[in-house]
């Protein structure tokens, strides 16, 4: 594997990471990505979610089910086929010129306004360029790091923005986490528009699944460019029961919360300085990051590695004691 393969996508390539090391022991441990290894239980769905198109009230009921999950009114509140496609439409239904984001931090936000054309500045305080562009995007809580900006900042810098026609773009994909830290009580507000994911607290990415939270005539906007039918049936079968089972989101915030401190005390024990992150991965530091990776990609192990942060890793969560012990000794065999 090469160091660009090292450094660029996104995490989950385990076929790629298989290529490059075929004589790594497998199963292959995947801690690339940060979504949660004790999946949702799938219940069994209506023939009816696989066999027909998904009706109006299909569509309904998930919503209403994201909506009482998130704190906010169903009616700003829509669910798409996750939030990557929605990312790459936002230039083209703000028409944003100039975007403030943080560095480090999600990729494809910087990378989808820059290809349509915009000027984007990455910086460690996007916050404090409010005045300087027409839309600020963050998520929050951060990926990689997990920096946390307070509700207080975010709608500070909303109303500012709004004011003057800007917008406020929160990528919540980690806010089931801490319901508390959401912006989504403030959804509908002008210039506001936070998207949340499916995939990562729930464990079901292959679902395709996510919502966008904005004003309506934003959320009609985005609808027109996807067309009727682009949730299909069976995610917002599935999306309804799971948002609606309050009883399983607490248990697993408390076993993630758990499961995260175990792999805080494998990280530090093994000379990694860890230094953020969240419930589902830690970022540590150390003095060659890429070192690292490789001794671990050679065990079979993947974790998350990037280019412009030498000395940065992101570590998802192992899912069970076994893999915790296996990832503890390929780091000890990196030392």
């Amino acid at each position: 594997m090469t160091r660009s393969d090292y450094i660029n996508g996104h995490g989950g390539q385990i076929d790629a990471m298989a290529r490059a090391f075929p004589d790594a022991p497998k199963p292959w441990l995947d801690l690339s990505t940060g979504i949660n290894p004790w999946p949702y239980p799938v219940p069994a769905l209506a023939p009816e979610a696989w066999a027909r198109l998904p009706g109006e009230q299909a569509r309904v009921d998930c919503e209403v089910a994201m909506a009482d999950a998130f704190g906010c009114k169903p009616g700003v509140c829509r669910a798409f086929a996750g939030t990557d496609m929605v990312i790459c439409q936002l230039p083209n239904v703000l028409h944003s010129r100039h975007i403030a984001l943080r560095s480090p931090s999600y990729a494809d936000h910087a990378t989808t306004w820059d290809a349509a054309g915009a000027e984007v500045r990455e910086v460690e305080r996007p916050l404090e360029l409010v005045d300087e562009v027409d839309t600020v995007v963050v998520v929050n809580p951060n990926n990689p790091d997990g920096y946390r900006w307070t509700i207080a900042e975010l709608e500070e810098v909303r109303g500012r923005l709004a004011q003057r026609g800007g917008w406020l773009i929160v990528d919540e994909a980690y806010a089931d986490l801490d319901p508390s830290a959401s912006m989504a009580p403030f959804a509908g507000s002008e210039g506001l528009i936070i998207l949340r994911s499916f995939g990562k607290f729930f464990g079901l990415a292959g679902t395709r699944l996510g919502a966008v939270l904005a004003p309506p005539h934003i959320l009609a906007l985005l609808a027109e460019r996807f067309g009727v039918w682009d949730v299909s049936g069976p995610a917002l079968a599935l999306g309804a029961k799971a948002y609606a089972d309050k009883a399983w989101h607490e248990a697993t915030r408390s076993r993630l919360a758990e499961a995260a401190t175990r792999l805080r005390v494998v990280l530090v024990n093994a000379g990694l300085q860890d230094v953020g992150g969240t419930d589902l991965f830690r970022y540590v530091k150390t003095g060659d990051a890429q070192a690292v990776w490789r001794t671990l990609a050679h065990q079979g192990i993947a974790i998350r590695g990037f280019e412009d942060q030498g000395k940065a890793l992101r570590i998802g969560l192992p899912p069970d004691a076994q893999a915790l012990s296996r990832l503890a000794r390929a780091l000890a065999a990196s030392g």
